[in-house]
């Protein structure tokens, strides 16, 4: 024992933070799910069994439920066929998740517009060529629909960003990524960059036209010029968003 007493033993031991019991439950059942013990839309065990499992109380199970339902794992249906399912992983479920990561991060510091194109650029120019290959006739068919609303449209219509929202969304879906699909969705869902575009009746009907170019390509199935027709959109919305170097 002297030994441990010498002038090392600070070196070679230390001391470690001990989980609190609710963050051991969640750290388990999330490393469960992640691991694929338990498969998607799954019902986990009652809260009364993994109380006991873990050998903690109800309420601790609860909390730590709770948080994997906060962080989008699982979530909780009421009633007496309820309980606590795994999410299925879809466009919208993985959107909604992301989009709440992106609203936080905006809200803790601002984003430049430049920043925000270039990152549709890097989400949205792939996602255009990847649509011209996978896309479906119902999504063709959704795309020609909001193409002819703005068509339509005047410039004082409240629904134009929902009509470009509905437009790029699509095309993500269009894509058959749907981890891609959920990103584009986020982006638009948190920062609705529509809202940053200097609107004049000219500038409005060259982004119309602009989606029916984006639209004809990916119709044909050219994946190249689809690619190019939303790269040089994305251009043209940056030159005419309303103060560049204002912050989202």
């Amino acid at each position: 024992m002297a030994g441990v007493a010498g002038s090392g033993a600070d070196e070679r031991f230390k001391a470690r933070q001990v989980m609190r019991p609710r963050d051991q439950v969640e750290q388990q059942i999330r490393d469960a799910i992640l691991e694929g013990h338990f498969a998607q839309g799954e019902k986990l065990p009652p809260e009364t069994e993994l109380a006991k499992q873990f050998g903690v109380s109800r309420p601790t199970v609860r909390e730590a439920l709770g948080a994997l339902v906060s962080g989008g794992l699982i979530r909780k249906i009421p009633g007496m066929s309820g309980g606590s399912f795994v999410n299925t992983v879809t466009p919208d479920s993985l959107s909604r998740m992301l989009s709440e990561s992106v609203d936080t991060i905006l809200r803790l510091g601002a984003l430049d517009v430049l920043e925000l194109t270039e990152v549709r650029r890097v989400l949205e120019v792939p996602a255009a060529r990847m649509a011209a290959v996978h896309r479906s006739e119902a999504q063709v068919g959704e795309l020609r629909s909001i193409v002819e609303r703005q068509r339509t449209t005047t410039i004082d219509d409240p629904g134009i960003p929902g009509y470009d929202l509905a437009f790029h969304t699509t095309i993500g879906q269009a894509s058959g990524n749907r981890l891609l699909a959920a990103f584009i969705a986020a982006v638009h869902d948190a920062t609705h960059p529509a809202q940053f575009l200097d609107v004049t009746e000219e500038v409005g009907r060259r982004t119309v036209k602009q989606h029916m170019v984006i639209l004809k390509a990916i119709e044909d199935g050219d994946e190249r010029a689809a690619a190019e027709a939303m790269q040089s959109h994305l251009d043209y919305v940056l030159r005419y968003s309303t103060a560049q170097s204002d912050s989202v």
